[in-house]
C-alpha cells in the first residue's frame, strides 16, 4: 500500500522551509526555535551535508510529462488523479511523494542544509583546513545543482532572448532567520547566473578527502558532469564540451556502463536493476536516493500502466525502432512486460525499494536510488556540444563509442551516413492524423541551428535519439523537449496498441511547459506561472 504522507523536514532545515511554503499560514510557526542544533564542528557539518541532497525525484513528473508515454484509454484503468494531471500538463492539485509541491520542499530543505552549513564554515576557529574547504565545495554545488533542478522543472527553459524576463525561481543564499521572510521569483536569466557563480567556485574546491561513500556525494567527475549539463542547457558549448572532456578523460568508454557484461547476468528484475545502480561501476558518477514510485511505474509491475512506454513508441519512435546501426541489437534488450492492452516495453534501470513503516498495516513509503549523473549521458553532451560547435567529425567519435558500448555492432558514424539516414526520414506528426511516429521530430530550439536536413539538423536528430534512448525511464527527455522546442501529442491507443485519438498537443513555448508552483507555495505570495 502506498503512503502518500509527506515527512517531517528535518529540523536544521525546517525553518528556512515553513516560512518560506507557509508563511500565510500561522499555524506552522508562531515563534522561533530555540533549540536548534548548533553547528560547531567539521564532524556536524559533514553530516548535516547529507541533508544537502533532494529526498525526492523529479523522475516521475518529468518522465510521465515527456513523449516517453502514451495512454493505453480508459480500459486500462491503473492509474490515479495525480498522475492523470501530471500526463495532461494540468497544475497539480493532488498531494503525492512525488508532486510538484514535494519536489520544490525537498529541493529547498536541501538547499537550506547547504546554507546552513556554509554559514557554520565561515564560523569555524579555522575555515580554511581542507576538510572545510572541500566541504564549502560541496555546499556550493548542492546549493547550485538544488536550485538548477528548481528552475529547470518550474520555468521556461533558458533562452537568451526572453529569459531576462521569464519568471525564474527564489535563490536562496543565506540562513534564514526572520519570521516571515518575503521572496521574489526573479528571472531565469538571473537564476543561472547565480548557478554559474556557486557552480564554479564549487568545482575549485571540491574533493573527497572525507567521503565514506563518494558516490552519494558531488565527487570531483560528478561536479564536473554537472557543470557540463549545466552549460549545454545554458548554451555554452565550449565550456559544455571541456568539462565533459575532464569526465571522460582519454578513454571515454572506460567511463561507461559495460552493457556486454550485463547481457552476461542473470536476466531478472532484481538483479538487472540492484547492478545499474551499483557505486562501484565507473559509469556512476553521483547516486541519490528518492521517495519514488519509478521502480513500479517503469518496472515489470502493474503500476500506473494506463500511460506507459508501449510498444508503438518503442517500435516507432525509441529502442526498438529502426536506427541507423541496421538490424544489430543491444547487448541488454528492451524488457516487455505484458497485460491487457498494454506491452510495456522499457530497460530495467530503477529498482522499486520498499521502506515498511508499519510492518502489521504493511504501509510505508516506496523509494529508489538514480544515478544523477552518468558517464554515459555525459560522453552524449559531449557529442551534442560538438555538433554545436560544427565539429561534427568529433561528435560521429563520440556517438560511435556510445553506440558499439551499447550495440553489438562495429557500425562507425560518419557525419556523411548520419545525413545519408537521417535526411529522408519523415517527421513525427506530419501526416493527415497528426499521430504518426518516427524517430525524428521538428527541432524548435531558442538557439540558431541550420535548416531541416542539413548535416547539423541530422547531427543533431542522432544525438537527441541517442539521448533518448539513454534516458529513458530517467526523466532527463522532458529537459530535452524543453531545450529543443519539441512538438508532444497527447493520444489514446486503440486495443491493438495503435493511436487512434489525438488528445491535446503541447506545441513550443508551450507555458504549460514550466510545471506550475505548487499551491501552498502560491497561497504565500510567490507568483504563479503564466497559463
Amino acid at each position: 500500500m502506498k503512503n502518500n504522507s509527506i515527512l517531517i523536514f528535518k529540523p536544521l532545515v525546517w525553518l528556512a522551509l515553513a516560512v518560506f511554503l507557509f508563511s500565510s499560514c500561522d499555524k506552522f510557526l508562531d515563534e522561533m526555535p530555540d533549540n536548534r542544533a548548533e553547528v560547531d564542528s567539521d564532524t556536524k557539518i559533514e553530516k548535516l551535508l547529507v541533508s544537502a541532497y533532494p529526498d525526492r525525484a523529479f523522475i516521475m513528473i518529468t518522465e510521465m510529462s515527456s513523449d516517453n508515454v502514451d495512454d493505453y484509454g480508459e480500459n486500462n484503468p491503473n492509474t490515479d488523479r495525480f498522475v492523470d494531471e501530471v500526463y495532461h500538463w494540468q497544475d497539480g492539485t493532488e498531494d503525492d511523494n512525488e508532486s510538484a509541491e514535494a519536489v520544490w520542499a525537498a529541493s529547498y530543505s536541501a538547499i537550506a542544509a547547504a546554507n546552513q552549513a556554509l554559514q557554520a564554515i565561515e564560523g569555524l576557529e579555522n575555515p580554511e583546513d581542507v576538510a572545510m574547504q572541500e566541504a564549502k565545495g560541496e555546499a556550493l554545488l548542492c546549493r547550485a545543482y538544488n536550485h538548477f533542478v528548481l528552475v529547470n522543472f518550474f520555468c521556461m527553459h533558458y533562452n537568451e532572448a526572453t529569459s531576462s524576463t521569464d519568471l525564474g525561481i527564489p535563490y536562496m543564499e543565506e540562513v534564514e532567520s526572520t519570521l516571515q521572510p518575503h521572496y521574489e521569483r526573479g528571472n531565469v536569466a538571473e537564476v543561472y547566473q547565480k548557478i554559474e557563480r556557486d557552480l564554479e567556485e564549487g568545482l575549485k574546491l571540491v574533493g573527497e578527502s572525507y567521503y565514506e561513500q563518494p558516490k552519494y556525494h558531488f565527487n570531483k567527475k560528478a561536479a564536473n558532469a554537472f557543470a557540463a549539463r549545466f552549460y549545454l542547457y545554458y548554451g555554452k558549448w565550449e565550456k559544455a564540451r571541456d568539462y565533459a572532456t575532464a569526465v571522460l578523460g582519454s578513454q571515454p568508454k572506460l567511463m561507461l556502463r559495460d552493457w556486454a557484461y550485463q547481457a552476461t547476468m542473470t536476466q531478472e528484475y532484481e538483479a538487472i536493476v540492484n547492478h545499474y545502480i551499483a557505486s562501484t561501476l565507473n559509469c556512476n558518477l553521483m547516486l541519490c536516493t528518492g521517495m519514488s514510485a519509478v521502480g513500479m511505474a517503469f518496472g515489470p509491475y502493474m503500476y500506473y500502466t494506463r500511460y506507459s512506454h508501449g510498444a508503438y513508441l518503442a517500435n516507432n519512435e525509441t529502442g526498438n525502432a529502426q536506427n541507423i546501426w541496421g538490424s544489430e541489437g543491444y547487448y541488454s534488450p528492451m524488457k516487455v512486460y505484458g497485460a491487457t492492452n498494454l506491452d510495456r516495453t522499457i530497460f530495467w534501470k530503477l529498482p522499486f525499494l520498499f521502506e515498511e513503516t508499519d510492518p502489521v498495516a504493511q504501509i510505508g513509503y516506496y523509494r529508489t536510488v538514480y544515478p544523477a549523473f552518468t558517464g554515459d549521458e555525459t560522453i552524449l553532451i559531449r557529442a551534442e556540444a560538438n555538433v554545436m560547435l560544427n565539429n561534427y567529425d568529433a561528435a560521429c567519435e563520440d556517438l560511435t563509442t556510445w553506440l558499439q558500448n551499447i550495440n553489438k555492432t562495429s557500425y562507425v558514424l560518419t557525419p556523411a551516413k548520419v545525413q545519408a539516414f537521417y535526411q529522408p526520414i519523415a517527421y513525427s506528426y506530419d501526416d493527415d492524423t497528426k499521430m504518426n511516429s518516427t524517430i525524428k521530430k521538428h527541432l524548435n530550439p531558442a538557439f540558431t541551428i541550420d535548416a531541416e536536413g542539413s548535416m547539423q539538423e541530422c547531427m543533431l536528430q542522432c544525438v537527441l535519439g541517442f539521448r533518448r534512448i539513454e534516458t529513458l525511464q530517467t526523466g532527463l527527455r522532458w529537459f530535452d523537449v524543453k531545450r529543443y522546442g519539441i512538438e508532444i501529442v497527447r493520444r489514446v491507443m486503440d486495443d491493438k496498441g495503435q493511436p487512434v485519438t489525438l488528445v491535446d498537443v503541447l506545441k513550443k513555448n508551450d507555458p504549460r511547459q514550466a510545471i506550475q508552483i505548487p499551491q501552498k507555495v502560491l497561497s504565500a505570495g510567490i507568483a504563479a506561472n503564466p497559463r
